[in-house]
């Protein structure tokens, strides 16, 4: 299956060491080799790049991770084709306008039933079960708030009814973001870590790279990481649990829901 990757933090902060690590899974260290894409926010901008070629040997990922972008929240995603063909157009992550917001959305595992719910203002551009499924949610938000809501409270507890919805259909692990929040849900395997002062140094699993984020970050810099599997072997990744959804602001976990 596919491999997700999030980003949430409380200052713009580069994502280029855990990419790094990311990358080498699309067809070096892991068979993820049918495509990758990243979004970047800024502002209420979202800076986007893809390539259907395999993360590991792609330029435009080695210019990504040498290119240190700022993000508060950013969203990546490496694909192991299921549904689709590999092509451009079924390259996660995708977007969609809601709100006067840029709404991305990067999703692992098969849900192949979720094509027999009809749409009913969004229309997938590819043939993934996974942009489907993305439609389908924003269709439900679209619905039931007509314009934005005034609170996170109101939209947030719709999103993690979808998530449990679609589960039920198979494996939907799950990032979605719409600039402000980086929402998460786990149907099978997700990890989430926070780095905050005082800082410590990581190492990948998956290449000869070492930080010491005490050289690298503000004390009270705060950046959490979300991953399909942990990207480095010397940190204590927290595991989600079957079921979890969890949204991330500035770096903060903030609205948990578990279970149905």
């Amino acid at each position: 299956m596919c491999e997700l990757l999030g980003m949430s933090a409380n200052t713009p902060t580069d994502i280029c060491f855990s990419f790094t690590g990311l990358m080498e899974r699309g067809g070096r260290t892991g068979p993820h080799r049918d495509g990758w894409g990243i979004v970047f926010y800024e502002g209420a901008g979202a800076r986007a790049f893809h390539d259907p070629n395999p993360s590991a040997q792609s330029p435009l990922a080695n210019w990504v991770k040498a290119y240190p972008i700022k993000s508060q929240i950013v969203l990546s995603h490496i694909r192991q084709a299921n549904v689709g063909s590999t092509s451009l157009e079924n390259t996660h992550p995708f977007q969609r306008e809601l709100w006067g917001r840029s709404f991305s959305f990067a999703h692992n595992g098969q849900i192949p039933d979720v094509k027999k719910r009809p749409l009913n203002f969004y229309t997938p551009i590819g043939q993934t079960d996974s942009e489907h499924a993305f439609c389908w949610m924003l269709d439900r938000l679209r619905q039931k708030f007509p314009v934005l809501p005034e609170s996170h409270e109101q939209w947030l507890p719709v999103v993690a009814l979808a998530c449990s919805e679609l589960a039920k259909l198979g494996v939907f692990n799950m990032l979605l973001s719409d600039g402000n929040f980086l929402v998460s849900f786990c149907s099978s395997k997700l990890y989430w870590i926070t780095r905050q002062a005082p800082f410590n140094q990581a190492s990948l699993k998956d290449a000869q790279l070492t930080v010491n984020f005490a050289n690298e970050t503000a004390l009270h810099d705060k950046v959490t990481i979300i991953a399909t599997e942990p990207l480095t072997q010397n940190e204590q990744w927290q595991p989600y649990i079957k079921g979890e959804f969890r949204a991330f602001l500035n770096g903060d976990s903030l609205f948990v829901r578990t279970g149905d």
